[in-house]
């Protein structure tokens, strides 16, 4: 890397009265790029993800097995070349099956649109949907496979669906004997442990495990965890008699990750993970007010250019709300009136007026409280706007299911007073990161 004495000494040089015009667009031409260069290098990418470490191990866990592989478009390296691609092309490597989460191997998919299988047309290669009739590989899909391997990258939400899928491809691993490799990817919400637990009633393919709203472990993390503790089933009968045995399991870890880090820190790119998270940022966002986005009762940006970020509608005084929301004092957070007009989802076609949440401090932020205080400030603005009451209750289950509990809601609903289900949202978190914290593979 260069010094900055150096990096002086070059700039004084070409702007030397003794250099001709000539030699000065040489020495740019030459010297510059060569600097360029060098400092792309002094930027280069800080993690490698597990795909990354295991073609430099040459695939050795891969070699001599037929592989199937469990991915859709964030399976990329740094480089962005597809994880697909680069099995498919290692002479060490007999990749012999592809299987889709939510939104399909290629991401063509939208959001809860059952999937076919079918032919991949790059490669060629069979295609099984786990989105579709069947949730979980059947023993047909996996008689032509030795080794199941898993490279998604997760928002570490448990709503989100991609960890279901992982948690399926256990229990058919292990209730098929199949070997399981998981290629391990940063979580970009960190360590961040918030939310109950998931309680008998309420276990659901965005709510499949024992575990909190966010819980602050890698994909490998998380595997080793369920696997290791017999969580991997949501069926209360099945986790009694302590799971559905485990799976010879095999986590790739990445090189050079840290809990504490940034996506930005990481170097890597960030591939869309689903319509509405284009950026690592929406990541953020998504626990910030996806829960009372289940209702459709207001706006959470989806349909307007900012996914997650939002908290609008129709009667909202934008101004009021954002001075109340300030006054809390939230660490971490900030709120910006914002008008705008979604262009389809909730809203499309009306005015709305809301909120504009901003992240100061992502350490210090508590992301999934703000929506309840959101609509605690709400409800004493506008009483009269009864949001459990006026919206439909259709849609109560899935708002139910998301929380992992039917409590949140019910209490909530009260007074809409944040005080009164603070500690219920939190009386899981400090036993689960004493539990999940025996399964850490980075500091």
């Amino acid at each position: 890397m260069f010094e900055l004495s150096t990096i002086l000494f070059i700039f004084a040089i070409a702007n030397d009265k003794m250099f001709t015009t000539m030699k000065k667009l040489l020495f740019l031409a030459v010297v510059l790029p060569l600097f360029a260069c060098q400092a792309r290098e002094s930027g280069r990418v800080a993690v490698k993800t597990g795909i990354e470490v295991l073609r430099e191990r040459h695939f050795d866990c891969l070699q001599g097995k037929r592989v199937g592989l469990c991915t859709n478009p964030t399976g990329v390296d740094s480089d962005l070349r597809s994880t697909i691609d680069i099995l498919n092309e290692a002479a060490e490597v007999n990749l012999v099956a592809l299987f889709g989460p939510e939104h399909g191997v290629r991401g063509n998919i939208h959001a809860g649109d059952a999937i076919q299988s079918e032919k991949d047309p790059k490669t060629g290669i069979t295609m099984y949907s786990l989105f579709g009739k069947y949730r979980k590989p059947t023993r047909e899909m996996l008689d032509s496979v030795d080794v199941m391997v898993y490279d998604i990258q997760d928002i570490g939400c448990r709503s989100f669906t991609y960890i279901s899928t992982l948690g399926n491809l256990m229990e058919a691993c292990a209730e098929y004997g199949k070997e399981l490799v998981v290629l391990d990817r940063p979580n970009p919400l960190g360590g961040k442990i918030e939310g109950c637990c998931v309680e008998d009633g309420y276990y659901s393919f965005v709510s499949q495990f024992h575990i909190p709203y966010l819980y602050g472990q890698t994909c490998g993390e998380l595997a080793l965890m369920l696997n290791e503790e017999g969580m991997q089933t949501a069926e209360p009968r099945a986790r009694a008699e302590g799971g559905r045995g485990r799976c010879s399991l095999t986590v790739v870890p990445m090189q050079g990750w840290r809990r504490s880090m940034t996506w930005a820190e990481t170097g890597l790119p960030w591939v869309i993970s689903s319509p509405h998270i284009p950026h690592a940022e929406t990541a953020l966002f998504y626990p910030v007010t996806g829960i009372f986005g289940e209702l459709g009762y207001f706006s959470i940006g989806v349909g307007y250019t900012m996914p997650f970020e939002l908290f609008a509608a129709e009667w909202i005084n934008a101004d009021s709300l954002a001075e109340r929301m300030n006054a809390l004092q939230l660490e971490g957070i900030r709120f910006r009136p914002i008008h705008y007009n979604p262009y389809y989802s909730v809203g499309k076609g009306a005015t709305l007026q809301g909120v504009q949440i901003y992240i100061t401090d992502y350490e210090k932020a508590h992301l999934s409280d703000i929506q309840f205080l959101l609509v605690q400030e709400l409800m004493q603005m506008y009483p009269e706007r009864d949001v459990f009451g006026l919206c439909n209750r259709q849609r109560f289950s899935m708002f139910d299911k998301v929380c992992g509990t039917n409590l949140i809601r019910e209490r909530f609903g009260e007074r809409y007073r944040w005080e009164d289900i603070r500690d219920y949202w939190y009386k899981d978190a400090d036993d689960y990161r004493r539990l999940s914290s025996k399964y850490y593979l980075y500091e």
